[in-house]
C-alpha cells in the first residue's frame, strides 16, 4: 500500500494538551472505496435492549442500550475481553474503579480487574469477583488450558476461568539488541498455530514466546504499524485459521487502521477506517455516539474469525470525567459479519498467464452459499483491486456437496507472488454485505521466521560471530547471509537449514579496520538472491 500523508488540522496547533482530538485528511483514493472494502463495513447492529431513564452520560449516548457489556452507576469500566467456558457461559475481563474517586477517570492508574459472567456474548455482564489491581487486562489461553490474564506490567494466572485464586507474575522479555519501541505497555497476544505466542506491544514490536509464559523475544527493529502521520495505541492482535488481523488506533485522529500478515511479522494495510467514532449503532440505525472508542478486543469463533468486538467507551473528554458527574466510561459489545470460508482450488500458482480462477465458498449453519450468494455481484483478486470495486468477474459457477464453486475470469486479480490471502466482496440475495478471503493451496502459511541478534566483533580472533534462530513454524531453506557494517559489506555465508527455535552462529573473519562493535550493523537475508529480510543495529 502507497504511504499515506495524513495532514494535522492547523486548529490543531493552538488547541490544550486535553483536546484529544486531531482531525485527520483521509487520503482521497478512500473516496472510492465499496462497501466491503473497510474493516468498519463489518459492523453489525448491537441487538436490542434495555434503555433507561435518568442515567449518567451526554445526550449523545442517553439513547444506549444499559445491558450492553457492562455498565453500573458507580464503577468507571475500560478494557477488557472475553472467554469462553465448555459450559458456553462468557467471561468478561475489565478494569474499573470508583465513578467518585478523587481524580475521576484519571483514577485509572489505581485500577482493578474484575471478573464478569454473562450468559450472551453481548452482555450483560455481572460481577463476580476481582483477582486483583492493573489496568488494560487481555486474557488467553495457554495450550495447558490455564488462564492468564495480562495487565500492565503483569499478568495474572489461574488453572480455570471461573477460579477464585490467581498468582501475580510478570513477563521477561529479551529484546535481542533491539530497541524497545515506545516502551512494554497495552501489550496483546495471539496464539500461533504450535502454542506459541505472538505479542504485539503498543509501539508495535513484534514479539514471541515458546508458551506465552517465558521470556518473549523481540523480532522487529522498527514498529508494524502503517507508515503515517499519528500517535498510535491499543493494539488488538488475533489468528484465525488463515492469517494473522492487526487494528490499530490513532489515538488523537479517533481513526484506527487494519492490517493482516501470514506470519505475524510482515503486514499489508487495507484502505479504509477499521474503526471511528459511531461504529455502535442499533437495528433502526440509531448511533450511540460515544466520543472515544479505545481498547478494542476480539472474541472469535471455532474458526478463529472475529464475530464480535468489545470497546472501552466515554462519552466526553476523559479530563472532563470527574467525580459525581453525569460522566463515566463502560465497555460496549458490537456483533461483527465474520465473513465467508473461501478456498482457491487452482493448484499452481496463479500468475498472469492464470485465465480461470476456481473459488469455493463453503457452506455453513444458517448460509447456504448456492441459493444465499448473488453470483454476479461478486469480486475477486488482491484487496488493492477488489476494495475499489475491480478485480475479477464471474463466468460460472459449480455444485459441491452443499458447498458453491465459482469460476472467475482471472483478468484484472491483481494478485501477485507475494498473495497470501485474496479477497472476495459481493452481495447476500437479500442485500447484505458478504467478504471472505481465500487460502491458496500452495502458500505455506507456517512460514520461517530468520532472526539476527547484533554481531559481535572479537578483535583477539579477528572475528565476528552473528547468531541466527529461526523463529517461524517449518524449517528454513538454505540461505545467503550478508553482515554490513557502517555501510560497508563483510562478507556472505551460507546458513544452513535451521528448524522450529533452532539456533546458529556464524563466524566471518571481516577486515578488522571496518568492523567496530561501536558501528551500525545490517544482516542481510537472500533465498535464491533475492534479499528476503534485512535486520539493522544502531551504533552502540
Amino acid at each position: 500500500m502507497k504511504k499515506l500523508f495524513f495532514l494535522m488540522a492547523a486548529s490543531f496547533l493552538f488547541a490544550p494538551v486535553h483536546a484529544q482530538i486531531t482531525e485527520r485528511e483521509r487520503p482521497a483514493e478512500w473516496q472510492h472505496l465499496v462497501k466491503g472494502a473497510r474493516f468498519m463495513d463489518r459492523f453489525l447492529p448491537m441487538p436490542d435492549g434495555i434503555q433507561a431513564k435518568g442515567i449518567w452520560g451526554t445526550d449523545s449516548v442517553l439513547n444506549r442500550y444499559v445491558d450492553n457489556g457492562i455498565e453500573l452507576p458507580g464503577v468507571s469500566f475500560w478494557g477488557g475481553n472475553i472467554l469462553q467456558d465448555t459450559e458456553g457461559k462468557y467471561h468478561l475481563f475489565v478494569c474499573g474503579w470508583p465513578e467518585n474517586s478523587p481524580k475521576g477517570h484519571m483514577f485509572w492508574s489505581n485500577s482493578t480487574v474484575f471478573h464478569a459472567v454473562s450468559d450472551r456474548l453481548t452482555g450483560p455482564f455481572k460481577i463476580r469477583n476481582s483477582i486483583g489491581k492493573g489496568h488494560n487486562p487481555e486474557a488467553f489461553r495457554l495450550s495447558d488450558g490455564r488462564i492468564v490474564v495480562y495487565v500492565i506490567d503483569g499478568y495474572y494466572i489461574a488453572d480455570r476461568v471461573d477460579d477464585k485464586v490467581w498468582t501475580y507474575g510478570k513477563f521477561s522479555f529479551d529484546p535481542r539488541d533491539r530497541k524497545i519501541i515506545e516502551g512494554l505497555s497495552n501489550l496483546t497476544f495471539a496464539r500461533r498455530q504450535d502454542g506459541s505466542y505472538l505479542m504485539v506491544c503498543r509501539g508495535g514490536g513484534v514479539w514471541i514466546s515458546k508458551d506465552g509464559l517465558s521470556p518473549y523475544k523481540q523480532l522487529t527493529d522498527k514498529r508494524v504499524y502503517p507508515d503515517v502521520e499519528g500517535r498510535f495505541e491499543d493494539p488488538v492482535v488475533w489468528r484465525d485459521d488463515l492469517q494473522y488481523h492487526l487494528i490499530v488506533n490513532d489515538w488523537l485522529g479517533r481513526i484506527a487502521f487494519y492490517q493482516r500478515s501470514k506470519d505475524g511479522v510482515h503486514w499489508v494495510t487495507e484502505q479504509g477506517e477499521a474503526y471511528m467514532p459511531g461504529v455502535s449503532f442499533h437495528k433502526d440505525g440509531t448511533v450511540e455516539r460515544w466520543f472515544k472508542y479505545e481498547r478494542p478486543k476480539v472474541f472469535q469463533d471455532e474458526k478463529g474469525r472475529a464475530v464480535q468486538m468489545n470497546f472501552a467507551v466515554i462519552d466526553t473528554i476523559k479530563w472532563n470525567d470527574l467525580p459525581n458527574d453525569k460522566h463515566s466510561s463502560k465497555n460496549i459489545s458490537v456483533p461483527l459479519n465474520k465473513g465467508m470460508l473461501l478456498s482457491v482450488l487452482n493448484e499452481k500458482e496463479i500468475t498472469p498467464s492464470t485465465r480461470t480462477i476456481e473459488v469455493k465458498i463453503a457452506a455453513e449453519e444458517g448460509f447456504h452459499p448456492q441459493t444465499d450468494v448473488d453470483v454476479k455481484s461478486l469480486r475477486f483478486g488482491s484487496f488493492t483491486e477488489v476494495n475499489f470495486g475491480r478485480g475479477c468477474k464471474p463466468v460460472k459457477t459449480k455444485v459441491s456437496g452443499e458447498d458453491l464453486i465459482v469460476v472467475f475470469n482471472a483478468e484484472g486479480s491483481g494478485i501477485t507472488s507475494g498473495e497470501f490471502a485474496p479477497k472476495m466482496i459481493g452481495k447476500h440475495r437479500n442485500g447484505n454485505m458478504l467478504y471472505g478471503y481465500a487460502r491458496l493451496p500452495y502458500v505455506n502459511y507456517r512460514p520461517a521466521l530468520l532472526s539476527a541478534r547484533r554481531p559481535v566483533f572479537d578483535k583477539e580472533k579477528g572475528e565476528l560471530k552473528v547468531e541466527i534462530q529461526n523463529f517461524g513454524l517449518s524449517a528454513s531453506e538454505p540461505a545467503e547471509v550478508e553482515v554490513i557494517c557502517g555501510g560497508h559489506s563483510l562478507g556472505r555465508m551460507t546458513l544452513k537449514t535451521l528448524q522450529p527455535y533452532e539456533v546458529e552462529y556464524l563466524a566471518f573473519s571481516p577486515d578488522a579496520a571496518l568492523a567496530d562493535d561501536k558501528s551500525s550493523y545490517e544482516v542481510v537475508f537472500f533465498y535464491e538472491g533475492k534479499e528476503v529480510e534485512r535486520n539493522r543495529f544502531g551504533k552502540d
